[in-house]
């Protein structure tokens, strides 16, 4: 009796600006896997009830987006260390009847600068721009590669200190105000703040859109922007206007991709330049 193919899929709401059934559909093709990637908007309200007809409808797993992290965090069965030091879950997987949820943005966020920027954990202190979910899972990856001076700039002090507090030893939160002095011997510098993304370039403040200034870095930096719509953010023109070292956003989207499909699928994929082409591509305005 032949298998029956191998479903997955991406949920969020809304969900059709997701390039995550691009991706896997490319590694379904190059691996030449029977399997399904698909992407389902579920209000949050049916939230639950989608969580819990999944094995019914034969799903193995998939990935969750905004509005759904939290919701699935408390909505799994068991969750793996990273989701529960995140706070967060966006990858679901089925065990033995038992739904699982994990967290693959820490994991995509170091792959990327592992390719860029191989020396970026022992490159100095880092300073993170934002207070969010994706500054969570960003100090749990500086954290878990062992960086001891981690500085958290967020607008509302009260969101930094809850990072702060909830990561413990070598992580600290600052107000705006003190950006300037952070940056002075600042390794490593990672935007999480939607500044400089498509539709919310700038405050009227700064014209060049720019959440710091890459100018009051030392000259061996890293300057790393989470966004991908623009692929080179104002951030990352500024830095390399200035002889940094970037690193865009987009290999975080492709290498968080990469453990869900291998546990979905069986087969564990690369992020090649195949890939990253096929994104940009489809990245690029559209007539």
């Amino acid at each position: 009796m032949a298998e029956a193919m191998k479903k997955a899929f991406v949920t969020g709401h809304p969900i059709k600006h997701s390039r995550s059934p691009m991706i896997h559909g490319h590694w379904l093709a190059e691996h030449g896997i029977d399997g399904s990637y698909r992407a389902i908007d579920v209000a949050p309200e049916n939230f639950a009830d989608f969580l819990a007809s999944l094995q019914a409808n034969g799903y193995r797993g998939g990935n969750v987006t905004i509005p759904h992290k939290e919701a699935a965090f408390t909505g799994v069965a068991r969750r793996d260390h990273a989701a529960d030091e995140i706070g967060a879950v966006n990858t679901l997987w089925l065990e033995d009847g038992t739904l699982w949820g994990g967290n693959t943005d820490g994991h995509g966020f170091a792959a990327n600068l592992d390719d860029y920027a191989p020396d970026w954990a022992s490159n100095g202190p880092a300073v993170v721009l934002g207070a969010g979910g994706a500054a969570r899972a960003v100090i749990h990856a500086m954290k878990t590669r062992g960086l001891k001076d981690i500085r958290i700039v967020n607008r509302t002090l009260a969101r930094a200190l809850e990072l702060r507090d909830r990561f413990g030893a070598g992580v600290s939160a600052h107000e705006l105000a003190a950006t300037a002095e952070l940056l002075r011997d600042a390794g490593l510098l990672v935007n999480t703040t939607a500044l400089g993304m498509q539709g919310n370039e700038g405050l009227p403040a700064d014209p060049r859109g720019l959440p710091a200034d890459p100018a009051l870095l030392p000259d061996h930096a890293v300057v790393n922007d989470i966004v991908y719509v623009p692929l080179e953010t104002p951030l990352l023109a500024a830095a390399r206007g200035r002889g940094l070292k970037t690193v865009d956003g987009l290999g975080m989207l492709l290498n968080q991709a990469v453990p869900g499909f291998e546990r979905w699928f069986g087969v564990r994929p690369k992020v090649t330049a195949a890939l990253r082409a096929l994104i940009v591509a489809d990245l690029a305005p559209k007539p």
